[in-house]
């Protein structure tokens, strides 16, 4: 009788319970102003009245022996005795309402929390069972929370969570809040519930479950609303993060330092400073004081945007307000200053961390390393290294491979690779970002099949290759001449669904301009173009400089016009190769067109577009406007290189004005320009066109004392003009010089230059 009354008393409760599920869910007034209830609502009012009525009229008629031997005491018996083939509760669980009577023998057991969690693990197991409902296990929540068996409580949570069993339309907080009456819990599983969820990376159905909870003014603990707000951070989820901070706030759960660092960190890694600094005013304003991880994720986050000034503010504020710095804060501000090439103020704070006694870590000289390496100063980062092994760190995989990645880019293959075997030997996570930089450093020395067998390696090891990789050896094969190989990796890219990129497209397609494959290059620019890619001013120069090279200028000016079509705007590259193709190709006025065009494009024509242009117009006999561009070059405050010195020496040397062609080498040499073997030909040249032998003689000996060795170009043009003045001993004395100082080796003495 006792039993009986304990059970309808938590199903008169249920019943309130569900009539407010009903209303919150599954009724509606209709227009014509009859109540609608819907199908859902239907359904599960007939389940649970039938589920009530099994507690009320617990046996049907095929089972009322087992009813009769079965009793509360009888079910307690068997479950301490472990009698679990006894033939009456074998029967009572084989039967069809099974898993809705086993939820009144756990409410019957509810002061008895250990043999109801016995109970409900053996019954899942017994054979014949239909499994337990979701309200067998909400019951058993309820009843474990009430004893404080919180562990307990979660593993059945999460076994419900699993399975799945609760029926269409309602969720584990529904029935767990039709089941309420069991125990007098107080609102303190819900909040477990969330938890959860939340553990169990259901973040949405977490955040309904937080909704539901806000509409029956039961709210979670602030420390669980932390949790979660700190999982949806790591998961990437900031979306989701902001909307519930803002229901939080909503729902006058007060939030807590952490809260605020938590949601701080999320805005400073979305790079949305001023929401981060917002949310630090607001905590002030509400009482709460900013430790030393708010300051620390604010000076990272506008360190890594480059805002040095305000991280120095923030780290004056931080010392103001007495909050003491960590190896955490030196870290973030060390890592900003070296990311932004200020690698003395990050030793000023490597200095006053010392000082203050905090300890570098292995974040700090690995930051060090990283950046020395990447400045190319090599020497101390090797420093830096072996002081950081004297302090007792150890290096890890991202210290060695800023070391053998900066090695490798200073051609050191040498110590890279002793690096790269300590690495092994220590036991080291060899990553892919690791073998990548030792694949790019062997090819870019020509030891491609090496770094081949590198790139094998990694594969074997099980680290996936990625686009890098096969970039660094298919440009590796295309420097060797090897555009078969560099081809085949590209297919073994796609057979395993590894995509190219713009940029290994590009290196494909130099590759084979270089070995003067235009064909072959143009197909893949269309296939580029099917594949959804579009074609860059890199790729566009690309083709331009091939086209130039291939004597296809007309081709070249139509690819040009294509690329202004397409939109891609031409750099300043893309102009120095238009303007030198169509110089050699004897084109210098439609060079010169091009040449002003850059600036309608808000282009500034460089050293080098000059050059190009300045070296046309000599070569095709527009010395004048030449002269008046390298005026202008001068005029904006360029220096002019050998190039384009040599160019205009060259020309004046073709149009007879040999003293300007001197006054110009006078120049170079006061600007500390060397005369190469270019500028001494064309200067002696020049003299022998005007009979000065005995002057180009002495410039011979000049260039020869510079290290410079002239080619056959030079001496048989004086050897000719010896010969031309009837002074054959000179020339036989010229030939024999040039013999003994081992220039030339059997050449006819009377051999004649092309020029």
């Amino acid at each position: 009788m006792c039993m009986r009354k304990s059970s309808l008393g938590y199903f008169r409760v249920a019943r309130k319970s569900l009539s407010v599920l009903f209303n919150r869910t599954s009724i509606s007034s209709s227009s014509n102003g009859f109540t609608n209830v819907s199908p859902l609502g239907c359904t599960m009012f007939i389940w649970f009245t039938g589920f009530i009525h099994m507690f009320q009229f617990p046996f049907s008629t095929d089972a009322k022996r087992h009813q009769e031997d079965l009793n509360t005491a009888s079910v307690r018996q068997i479950i301490r005795e472990e009698r679990w083939d006894d033939f009456r509760l074998v029967g009572f669980l084989s039967s069809v309402s099974a898993p809705i009577r086993v939820s009144r023998i756990l409410v019957e057991l509810k002061e008895q929390p250990c043999l109801a969690l016995k109970f409900f693990y053996r019954a899942a197991r017994q054979d014949g069972y239909a499994g337990h409902t979701a309200e067998s296990h909400c019951i058993l929540v309820h009843i474990l929370f009430a004893s404080r068996m919180y562990f307990d409580a979660q593993e059945v949570l999460k076994s419900l969570i699993h399975k799945r069993r609760v029926l269409p339309g309602f969720d584990v907080f529904d029935v767990m809040w039709l089941t309420k009456g069991v125990c007098k819990t107080g609102f303190g599983v819900f909040d477990a519930l969330f938890s959860v969820l939340t553990d169990l990376g259901l973040f949405e159905e977490a955040n309904e479950c937080f909704s539901k909870m806000r509409k029956v003014k039961i709210l979670p603990k602030t420390r669980s609303c932390n949790v979660f707000l700190h999982r949806l951070s790591k998961f990437g989820q900031s979306n989701l993060s902001r909307k519930f901070f803002k229901d939080m706030i909503a729902a006058k759960i007060m939030p807590s330092v952490f809260t605020y660092n938590i949601m701080i960190d999320v805005m400073c890694k979305e790079g949305d400073l001023e929401t981060a600094r917002n949310l630090f005013v607001q905590m002030q304003k509400t009482g709460l004081t900013p430790d030393v991880v708010t300051y620390n994720t604010l000076i990272d986050g506008y360190g890594k945007l480059g805002q040095l000034e305000e991280v120095l503010c923030i780290f004056e504020q931080m010392k103001v307000t007495g909050c003491d710095p960590d190896a955490i804060t030196y870290n973030a501000l060390i890592n900003c200053f070296c990311k932004s090439g200020q690698i003395p103020q990050a030793f000023r704070y490597f200095r006053d961390m010392k000082e203050k006694r905090i300890k570098p870590n292995l974040v700090t000289y690995s930051t060090f390393i990283d950046a020395l390496c990447k400045e190319g100063l090599l020497q101390e980062a090797i420093k830096f290294f072996a002081g950081m092994k004297l302090v007792g760190l150890i290096p890890n995989e991202f210290t060695y491979t800023s070391l053998i990645d900066g090695n490798c880019k200073a051609g050191n293959l040498t110590l890279a690779l002793e690096l790269f075997s300590e690495m092994v030997e220590t036991g080291k996570n060899l990553n892919v970002v690791t073998y990548t930089a030792l694949v790019d450093g062997l090819c870019k020395e020509g030891r491609v099949e090496e770094g081949e067998r590198v790139f094998r390696a990694m594969l074997l090891t099980g680290v996936v290759a990625n686009q890098l990789s096969y970039t660094a050896l298919v440009h590796g094969y295309f420097k060797k001449k090897m555009a078969e190989k560099a081809i085949d990796l590209l297919k073994e890219m796609s057979e395993k669904g590894i995509k190219a990129d713009i940029s290994l497209y590009g290196t494909i397609i130099w590759g084979l301009c270089e070995q003067g494959k235009l064909q072959e290059a143009t197909i893949l620019t269309d296939e580029m173009i099917e594949g959804g890619l579009q074609l860059n001013h890199f790729i566009y120069t690309t083709l331009l400089d091939a086209y130039f090279k291939a004597g296809k200028a007309p081709e070249a000016l139509k690819l040009l016009n294509k690329m202004q079509q397409s939109g891609v705007v031409p750099s300043v590259v893309t102009y120095c190769v238009l303007i030198d193709g169509l110089c050699k190709a004897q084109m210098p006025q439609e060079a010169s067109i091009h040449f002003e065009r850059m600036g309608d494009g808000g282009l500034q024509p460089n050293v080098v577009v000059f050059t190009a242009l300045i070296d046309g117009l000599s070569k095709n006999y527009s010395l004048e406007a030449a002269k008046n561009l390298f005026h202008i070059m001068l005029g904006k405050g360029m220096i002019p290189d050998k190039v384009a010195y040599t160019s205009l020496m060259d020309g004046n040397v073709k149009h007879g004005y040999l003293q300007e062609a001197f006054d110009l080498r006078d120049k170079m040499l006061e600007r500390g320009v060397e005369l190469d073997l270019h500028a001494y030909t064309s200067l002696i040249w020049g003299l022998c066109q005007y009979d000065q032998v005995k002057e180009a003689r002495a410039l011979l000996v000049e260039m020869i004392e510079q290290g410079i060795l002239p080619d056959e170009a030079v001496y048989s043009c004086l050897i000719r003009k010896y010969h031309q003045q009837g002074n054959v001993d000179e020339a036989i004395e010229l030939h024999n010089e040039m013999t003994e100082r081992g220039l030339i080796r059997g050449i006819n003495c009377h051999a004649v230059p092309n020029k």
